[in-house]
């Protein structure tokens, strides 16, 4: 888990594990939340740097999430940061991955 404090206040924060049976260099992206008012502040693309340092220095390869399929903000944000939609499964959910070694 990793968060962004300012002034003493959780304003974002990220969890992150290895899926259970899941490949050992893959891990997976649980919640990724900035508060609303910090929206479009830089705080995000700051949290997600920091997850994908921590994934290489863990030796991840690649990593997956799932986001709602109505929350386009959400999706643009992390296409922006090079995540990939995978196939649509026509579901509740969008999952997408991030190539995060050798890069």
């Amino acid at each position: 888990m990793l968060c962004v404090v300012e002034s003493g206040r959780i304003v974002a924060i990220a969890s992150f594990r290895v899926p259970e049976g899941g490949a050992a260099d893959t891990v997976k992206l649980f919640q990724f939340h900035v508060e609303p008012e910090r929206w479009r502040s830089g705080v995000g693309t700051v949290l997600h740097a920091a997850c994908v340092e921590q994934w290489r220095a863990d030796g991840r390869r690649s990593a997956v999430l799932d986001v709602h399929v109505d929350n386009e903000r959400a999706q643009g944000f992390y296409v922006r940061q090079g995540w990939v939609a995978e196939p649509d499964d026509g579901g509740h959910h969008v999952g997408m991955r991030l190539v995060v070694a050798g890069e």
